[in-house]
């Protein structure tokens, strides 16, 4: 059977949670499927500070009830050396000027993830 445009979205809440949570951590963990971008603060320190912090964001996983209450691992405070540090996941369409009508499809999806300094959030 072909699905027509009436076609109901069969997808539950639960895989649409576990396919974000799965596009998030690739972003972070290898820079793919999507953008990363670093705040002035986090482009102010030396190439050494942004590479050790780049990697700790790639390497956090201690996501909990607390920090991760949906369960997509889109956002975490974590702290590098003397710094404290912010990291976010958001979701846009393709043209850059809504917000994703799914952030489960990555055809529909720009993720872009920012880190910065905690004091500049």
């Amino acid at each position: 059977m072909t699905c027509s445009t009436e076609c109901v979205d069969r997808t539950t809440a639960a895989e649409k949670r576990t396919r974000v949570r799965t596009l998030n951590d690739q972003l972070r963990q290898t820079g793919t499927g999507g953008r990363v971008v670093l705040t002035a603060g986090i482009a102010a320190l030396s190439a050494k500070d942004i590479a050790d912090i780049l990697m700790a964001v790639a390497n956090f996983d201690a996501f909990d009830g607390d920090n991760d209450p949906w369960g997509e691992h889109d956002c975490a405070l974590l702290h590098v050396g003397d710094w404290q540090l912010f990291w976010k996941v958001d979701y846009y369409d393709r043209t850059l000027s809504n917000l994703s009508p799914n952030p489960a499809d990555p055809a529909v999806t720009i993720r872009i993830m920012t880190v910065m300094l905690a004091e500049e959030y």
